[in-house]
């Protein structure tokens, strides 16, 4: 590589043949210029104002600076030299090595052909002023290299210690001189910082990742500090892909009035973009894209801005923004325009852009995504310059000019239609002109409505290179189109592999196809591969859609660099035709069902996943001969043996995944000779031995560590030593850790994930450990670690709010005691706090409403007491809370029921007091899991839990309940029909768990309880019936009222409830017989009916002839048959015995109830009649008193019919006088 003093060294040399000899002077121009076309080449027409490279040590990103800020000679040598002119000048200005050594010898390979010394004069004087403007640069850099300026580089100190710098982008930020820090250049003749190169690379990380890319870098500031306002003569600013945490722009840039190139995108701004920015009149690239929170109040700041040629504002919302004309009219230089996702569909843009000045100037205009109607604006008629143009998300349905205004722009290279409602006929030529648009070489028509047969007329289109019609519904051959160079078809209807062109595009270099519906295999030997005499293809995208095996003919695909073919159902083993594409660099085909060994490979492999297979028997030795290998995926498979030490030879690996395979053995000491490794996952294998510090000897890039879940493996690692690594994720949980709370973490101060659960430590955390930052997700659950919790981690900067791991604090199961402390208050972030099943004592302290993103908090099975704090219910995000088996007293307090995302409550086993309160069923609508057990409840269970549709698990047993069950509770829609729950699973982890009584007994149940649906009602004293509308609950798995005060029979409708696996109604006061459809339930394990008032036979059939514990039926006296000891009588089933005992106690008592009325009737006939016949005085007496009775009952008959008649009389009187 070439240095500065090989570079002095060069220009000297060329000075001298510049003085010597004409004929020299013509070699060094022609090697020049051949300098040049390789950099051309290199630069593959990337960006006009960017030029990137990469040595082992430093990403540099090379701005276009103006030579005429250098010096004005050398802005003479533009047109000639003008990448080597930017690649030299800041190669020496930042003494970086940057050329290869072979461009020295092309030097010497240049010359003149006859007749091509016209014009060299020109090149003389040019290549003369070149070399004497470089070398004088140089010779000033070199006065002013000594140091740079010390407020600037205070400045930049000040900016280091105010951001978050985990991957130690700014390591190298600590010499004296701030101009040889990387990413940092300085000023060649004035020695002033000019250029801050920050890009990260995304700060938007996809939530609950397990494992981090460390190649995905990016600073963590909270704000931009004011020190940088003092780098005044700041040309180039990039702060890109960093995490800004929601700050805002500081005003201070508006005063770098030098700034050239200001990128801003993808940090997380928010508030209203500074109208200092107006300020910047030198500045030619603006990109403020994709900051969400940013606020467009107003665009005057854009007038000052005349010098601006490059202007990105994507995702900002435009559309309620004053003086949007500015954008178009006071920036006539502007070329580059990028509005995509900017809110723009009722903004009209052609009163705006028609009459512009920049129109002609313009060559990309993004307005994408902004749901525009109607016709196109006419001001595309002007757009001559115009190359790039995004439309997406433009109805183009509705614009009848959209190929009038297309036909109209000649110049236009690049076109993206994608999402624009598009079909065939937009396609056909009685709209499009394509003699017009012979120059398209992008077309994204992607996402629209072209079905059917491929469009032909794109054959028309001789210089497309690059065809997107992915999300399309095309499923007919791919036309030969000769000059295609990359194709993305996925998301179609393609039936047959041969539709999609794979042998018939013979230039074809990338082919995309995944996710179609491909109904055969891949033919072995298709019948057009001898359409093309060789493939060009280097990319083949075939995932998801495709069955079968990889067919013979690939090996015709030579050329195949990169082949995708995950999650397509591959069967059978490997196949060996993957080793005779020799120059394959990336093989990705896991989640499939290949079988047997994994085969040998070609050199040349990078890149390997064979993740999610069925692959078995041993890794084999020749995985090491893969040089080139930088990843290396063979996760959950079932290979065996041990880990091959070969791998310590693949000195080019960076990541290794092994994980939940059968592996066993030993970790092989080689792995630590691996210097370029970032990630190693071995985890869920039988791995066994000991780990030391052999095993991490070199491994000072490690940021990954995984050896969880092996259980006979053991790290014996030294107290005293220090590694080379500084880890971000480390999971060690399932392993043994010898020596105690491992010492060797004490300098491993970048850690966002430590799992050390389950992994044997005892005693208390050390002190040290209260000094390291904050760990977002720390897990040291299931361990005999004791004493107070003021030792976690609480040091370093606790704003963690832009940190990619979700927050999660695990101690549970330890013996940890003391009160909660009151430091766990200052994580806001914390997402997941488990503090169960330690011997934690005191209240609940009042300040946890602080930690405002709680979702779970889970302190069961501790000894706290008191009451619950009314705080807890300031924790809106709250889904899971669980207080059970400890010592709370009191009523529940009315602030919870603000806990409307709430999925689980379990207050069981307190000492909590008080009715149920209403607001549970009445606010909750969410709650999945109810759990009141054990209490002190009284009153009745509120009609208002009827109204929880998605509750599955309901228990209130072991309370002092009253009144009856509520009818309503048949309604419960969770219980009904499980569907209805689905959402509200989703927000729940996986490994959450839930304790009840199921079958009997306690359950803890993990990673099934999503699953489980039970009631509870047992040990209260509830009265009344068991309601048949309970018996509609058919999810329900157990169903429990036992120990209560419940008459009547059972539901003859039990037997609908078809899942039922815990059925227990004992200790009531329960009638009537058995019911005969109890015998479909075919899934009861559990069944207990002891104690009631059941008579009758016991049922038999299905299920419940496999009972045979004569308990569940103890103390039901006249319940007989097996498995109890009393038979039914003579042998009959136990209707005919009851039948016939009933009709023997009836004839029993009709026999006494005939010989009662004989008796009374004989006693009173013969007590009066006998009396008159013998007492003759008596007998008249009793005829007198008869006649007397009768004539009076005479007289009072016939005076009541008199009165009748005569008042019929006089109606019937009156009623004829009014009718005259």
């Amino acid at each position: 590589m070439l240095d500065t003093y090989h570079a002095f060294q060069l220009f000297d040399e060329m000075l001298i043949q510049l003085k010597s000899s004409a004929e020299e002077m013509h070699a060094i121009i022609k090697g020049l210029e051949k300098v040049r076309q390789e950099l051309d080449a290199s630069a593959n027409d990337g960006p006009v104002y960017e030029v990137f490279h990469k040595t082992p040590n430093q990403f540099i990103s090379i701005v276009e600076l103006e030579v005429g800020s250098v010096t004005n000679l050398v802005e003479m040598l533009m047109h000639w030299h003008y990448i080597l002119v930017k690649i030299l000048l800041v190669a020496l200005l930042n003494k970086q090595p940057i050329f290869p050594l072979q461009f020295l010898n092309l030097i010497d390979q240049g010359g003149f052909e006859n007749g091509e010394s016209e014009g060299l004069g020109l090149h003389i004087i040019s290549v003369t002023i070149f070399l004497v403007a470089t070398i004088s640069t140089c010779l000033g850099v070199q006065t002013t290299s000594e140091g740079c300026f010390e407020h600037e580089r205070l400045a930049l100190l000040k900016f280091k210690h105010s951001v978050k710098d985990d991957l130690e982008l700014l390591s190298s930020w600590v010499v004296n001189d701030c101009c040889r820090w990387e990413r940092i250049h300085c000023d060649s003749v004035t020695g002033h910082v000019d250029s801050l190169f920050l890009r990260g690379m995304s700060s938007s990380f996809p939530p609950n990742q397990y494992y981090l890319d460390p190649e995905r870098d990016f600073l963590d500031v909270n704000e931009l500090k004011y020190s940088l306002a003092d780098l005044r003569h700041l040309k180039y600013l990039d702060l890109s892909g960093n995490y800004f945490g929601g700050s805002r722009i500081p005003e201070f840039i508006g005063s770098f009035k030098q700034l050239v190139y200001l990128n801003l995108s993808h940090v997380g701004f928010e508030g209203i973009i500074p109208h200092h920015f107006g300020n910047l009149s030198n500045l030619k690239v603006l990109d403020l894209s994709s900051n969400y929170g940013l606020v467009v109040d107003d665009m005057a700041w854009t007038y000052g801005l005349s010098s601006l040629e490059h202007l990105d504002l994507s995702s900002l919302y435009l559309s309620g923004a004053h003086n949007l004309h500015m954008v178009f009219f006071m920036i006539p230089s502007l070329k580059e325009l990028s509005l995509s996702y900017c809110g723009l569909s009722n903004v009209d843009l052609d009163p705006l852009l028609n009459s512009s000045r920049m129109i002609p100037n313009i060559k990309h205009l993004d307005l994408g995504f902004n749901n525009f109607e109607g016709p196109l604006p006419a001001f595309f008629k002007n757009m001559t310059s115009l190359a790039f143009l995004d439309l997406s998300n433009f109805n183009l349905s509705l614009a009848w000019n959209f190929a009038n205004l297309l036909n109209m722009i000649p110049s236009l290279s690049k076109l993206y239609l994608s999402s624009c409602g598009l079909d065939k006929t937009f396609l056909s030529p009685l709209h499009l002109n394509f003699s017009t648009l012979s120059n398209i070489q992008h077309l994204d028509l992607s996402k629209n409505s072209i079905e059917g047969t491929f469009p032909s007329v794109l054959t028309n289109m001789s210089c497309v290179s690059v065809l997107d019609h992915s999300g399309d519904k095309l499923n007919s051959s791919v036309p030969s189109m000769p000059n295609l160079l990359e194709l993305e078809l996925s998301s179609n209807k393609f039936k047959k592999i041969e539709q999609i062109g794979i042998w018939r595009l013979c230039r074809l270099k990338k082919l995309s196809a995944s996710f179609n519906n491909f109904d055969k295999e891949m033919s072995h030997t298709p019948t057009n591969t001898s359409e093309c005499s060789q493939y060009a293809l280097k990319e083949l995208h075939l995932s998801f859609g495709l069955n079968g095996t990889i067919p013979d003919s690939f090996r015709r695909l030579v050329n195949l660099r990169n082949l995708h073919r995950s999650s397509n159902g591959l069967t059978g083993p490997m196949p060996d035709l993957l080793r005779k594409l020799r120059f394959l660099e990336v093989l990705d085909i896991s989640n499939n069902k290949l079988t047997g060994p994994i085969s040998a490979f070609h050199g040349k492999l990078s890149k390997l996943d064979l993740s999610f297979n069925q692959l078995n028997d041993s890794i084999p030795d020749s995985l090491g001969k893969l040089a080139s290998l930088t990843d290396l995926y063979i996760r959950n498979n079932r290979l065996t043996g041990p880990i091959p030490a070969s791998l310590g030879r693949l000195i080019s690996l960076q990541s290794l995944s092994m994980s939940r395979n059968f592996l066993n053995g030993t970790i092989p000491v080689s792995m630590g000779k691996l210097a370029k490794f970032h990630s190693l996952d071995v985890c869920g294998n039988v791995l066994e031995g000991v780990v030391f510090e052999a095993h991490f000897a070199n491994l000072s890039k490690l940021k990954y560590l995984d050896t969880s879940s092996n259980t006979k493996l053991t790290l014996n690692i030294s107290p005293e030593w220090i590694p080379p690594f500084k880890l971000i994720g480390i999971h060690l949980s399932s392993c043994n850790i010898a020596n105690g709370f491992p010492q060797w973490l004490r300098n491993q101060r970048k850690l966002k994930i430590l799992v050390l659960s389950n992994s044997s430590i005892s005693g208390p955390l050390p002190t040290w450990v209260q000094k390291m930052p904050i760990i977002p997700l720390l897990d040291l659950s299931h361990n005999k670690l004791n004493g107070p919790l003021t030792n976690l981690p609480n040091g370093g900067n606790h704003d963690l709010t832009g940190d990619v791991v979700t927050a999660v604090l695990h101690l549970q199961n330890n013996f940890f005691n003391g009160s909660i402390p009151r430091s766990l208050c200052r994580r806001k972030d914390l997402n997941y706090l488990d503090l169960s099943r330690n011997m934690l004592t005191g209240k609940i302290t009042e300040c946890l409403e602080n930690m405002q993103g709680l979702r779970t908090m889970k302190f069961s099975s501790n000894r706290l007491s008191g009451v619950i704090p009314s705080s807890i219910g300031l924790n809106s995000r709250l889904n899971w809370l669980d207080l059970n088996d400890n010592n709370f007293t009191g009523e529940l307090p009315c602030e919870l029921g603000n806990l409307t995302k709430l999925n689980v409550l379990d207050l069981g086993d307190n000492n909590f007091s008080g009715n149920i309160p209403d607001w549970i069923g009445e606010n909750l609508a969410s709650l999945m899991v109810l759990r009141l057990d054990k209490n002190n409840f009284s009153g009745g269970i509120p009609r208002s839990l009827c109204k929880t549709a998605s509750l599955q698990i309901l228990d209130v047993s072991g309370n002092n309940l009253t009144g009856t069950i509520p009818r309503c509770l048949g309604q419960l829609n969770a219980m009904i029909n499980s569907s209805g729950v689905a959402l509200h699973r989703q927000e729940i982890k996986v490994d959450e768990n839930v304790n009840h009584i199921l079958k009997g007994s306690d359950h803890e149940y993990t990673h099934t309880w999503d699953i489980v649906f039970n009631m509870d009602l047992s040990n209260n004293k509830l009265v009344g019936e068991i309601p048949a509308e309970l018996t509609a609950l058919n999810m329900l798995v157990g169903l429990n009222l036992s120990c209560n005060h419940l008459s009547g029979s059972i539901p003859n409708s039990i037997g609908n409830m078809s899942k039922l696996e815990s059925l227990d109604f004992s200790n009531n006061k329960l009638i009537g017989m058995i019911p005969p459809s109890m015998a479909a339930l075919n899934f009861l394990r559990h069944l207990n009916l002891s104690h009631n008032n059941l008579p009758g036979s016991i049922r038999t059939g299905n299920q419940l002839q496999t009972f045979t514990d004569s308990s569940i039926y103890a103390g039901n006296e006249d319940l007989c048959g097996a498995p109890l000891p009393k038979n039914c009588s003579n042998h009959e089933d136990s209707t005919t015995t009851i039948k016939k005992r009933h009709e023997e106690s009836d004839g029993q008592t009709k026999v006494w109830f005939y010989v009662d009325v004989m008796s009374g009737f004989a006693t009173g006939f013969w007590g009066v009649i006998g009396v008159l016949l013998l007492k003759k005085q008596w007998r008249w007496k009793l005829f007198r008193l008869a006649d007397e009775t009768m004539d009076k009952i005479y007289i009072v008959v016939m005076v009541r019919v008199a009165k009748m008649k005569k008042g019929r009389e006089t109606i019937q009187i009156l009623w004829n006088a009014s009718s005259f």
